[in-house]
């Protein structure tokens, strides 16, 4: 062997140990970069570096350059180099082909915990990286939440032929169409502390509704006290506590035929949802939402925004006066309508109760309308005019409330004689009504509201001249 020869062997060796031994190294600098980097990351490594390859080709386009360079450098092996380049490119090929696939497929799968609800975007719209973004992400509540057991989680897969989110979405349109309220998104999560077949509605974190359903199965709900026996499994229907049972396909028709009511599993999950939403409308309407209202109208009404806002009234006292209507089911579409009655009182009072009760008296007609029956009568409940006028004695009005106190005698007696004839229009098929003076209703409501939470308290004023009225009872006065 000449010394040349020598010299570039001892070379080649030289250069090799050296790239051998700094191996090593490069391979605990690449684990400390992936740890470090990682830190930040939402998903597990498998998915983040999939999403970076998936995503973003620049990285394996950089590579593709990289290894044809090297094939042509002298002194390296040129068919290697190439056939790498040629299977990364042939990879990089079919990734462009199928990403929006691979995509739509990872974000479905998403962070372990919960899908956004049908109508409603994303909470924190633009993820977060750095620590403090995380952190203030994690102050946000939202308003309205479904918790589903882990049975339910398929209502909202669409991909399994759930359509959860689509009525979600008709919920919050018809909302907005009969109540004049915007409900925000809906977001869906699965709860494992549920079980299999359980959910719950949380407003703003708290509890206000749970139930149980049955995927499958079919809801026949007796609601005209047929005598026909079903075989099933024995409920009560969450919304209206009727007696029900969850019965098969095969056994529907039976149910129909004996003058069942019957509806599926993911309608009860709907109806019982539609239901708490309207019982809880008052705490759903924010300011911001007023506020979003007020200045939709302005654009239309103008005049009677300017003269209230911020003159008369601020926008925090007419969210209380939409909120007292909204918390006895009473549409607020007809804003125009509430807010010019409003306005004519709104210079002799700044308390929201008794602007909430000017208010209803614009809205006589649709309050009445509930509960007329096919003849346009309405048969109500009606107080002793004595009694009416004990009940007038105990009205408190403070600056910003109205309130109703009575001696406990007195409120049981009420109970006592308000259960039976609640009972009686109950059984036979009518809602129960009170009709009393407007100096007492609110108050009079707002006292027997946790005793009987489907009772409608109306007064007199509320009733237009034309509605005729029937006496279903009356509540005399406590003897001496």
């Amino acid at each position: 062997m000449t010394v040349s020869e020598s010299l570039s062997l001892f070379t080649l060796l030289s250069i090799g140990d050296g790239l051998v031994s700094q191996i090593p190294s490069l391979i605990t600098s690449v684990a400390a970069g992936i740890l470090v980097t990682r830190a930040a990351a939402k998903n597990d490594l498998g998915q983040e570096l999939g999403s970076q390859l998936l995503f973003y080709p620049r990285a394996l386009n950089m590579l593709i350059i990289m290894l044809v360079v090297m094939a042509f450098l002298p002194g390296l092996p040129m068919m290697p180099f190439l056939v790498l380049a040629g299977i990364t490119w042939f990879v990089l090929r079919v990734l462009k082909q199928h990403a929006p696939q691979l995509k739509a497929a990872q974000e479905s799968r998403g962070p372990a915990g919960a899908k956004e609800g049908a109508a409603g975007g994303a909470a924190g719209a633009g993820a977060a990286t750095a620590g403090g973004e995380r952190l203030e992400g994690m102050l946000s509540l939202d308003t309205l939440q479904i918790e589903l057991g882990y049975g339910l989680v398929s209502l909202a897969d669409q991909r399994k032929g759930g359509d959860l989110l689509e009525r979600i979405t008709g919920i919050r349109r018809n909302f907005a169409q009969e109540m004049g309220v915007i409900i925000p998104p809906v977001r869906l999560r699965d709860n494992l502390q549920l079980g299999a077949n359980e959910y719950r509605f949380l407003l703003k974190g708290n509890q206000v509704a749970k139930g149980e359903i049955l995927p499958g199965y079919w809801l026949a709900m007796n609601a005209t006290s047929s005598k026909t026996v079903l075989k099933g499994v024995p409920t009560v229907e969450p919304v209206f506590q009727l007696p029900a049972t969850w019965v098969t396909d095969a056994e529907r028709k039976h149910a129909e035929v004996g003058g069942f009511t019957v509806v599926d599993a993911p309608s009860v999950l709907v109806t019982h949802l539609s239901e708490s939403i309207k019982r809880n409308a008052h705490e759903i309407l924010p300011r911001q939402d007023v506020q979003t209202l007020l200045d939709n109208l302005k654009q239309t009404h103008a005049t009677v925004i300017n003269e209230l806002i911020p003159g008369l009234l601020s926008v925090g006292q007419i969210q209380r006066v939409l909120q007292n209507l909204l918390s006895e089911g009473v549409s607020i579409r007809n804003l125009a309508g509430i807010l010019e009655k409003v306005s004519d009182y709104a210079a002799t009072t700044k308390n929201p109760d008794e602007l909430s009760e000017h208010a209803r008296r614009a809205l006589g007609a649709l309050l009445a309308r509930p509960y007329q029956q096919d003849n346009g009568a309405i048969k109500a409940i009606t107080l002793d005019p004595k009694l009416e006028q004990a009940l007038t004695q105990g009205v408190r009005q403070s600056a910003n409330e109205v309130a109703l106190t009575m001696e406990p005698r007195i409120a049981r007696h009420l109970i006592e004689r308000l259960s039976k004839l609640i009972q009686q229009m109950i059984s036979n098929g009518l809602p129960p009504v009170v009709l009393c003076s407007p100096q007492i209703r609110l108050g009079f409501r707002r006292f027997f509201e946790s005793t009987f939470t489907d009772l409608a308290v109306l007064s007199y004023a509320e009733i237009p001249n034309r509605v005729e009225v029937q006496n279903a009872g009356m509540v005399n006065g406590l003897e001496s």
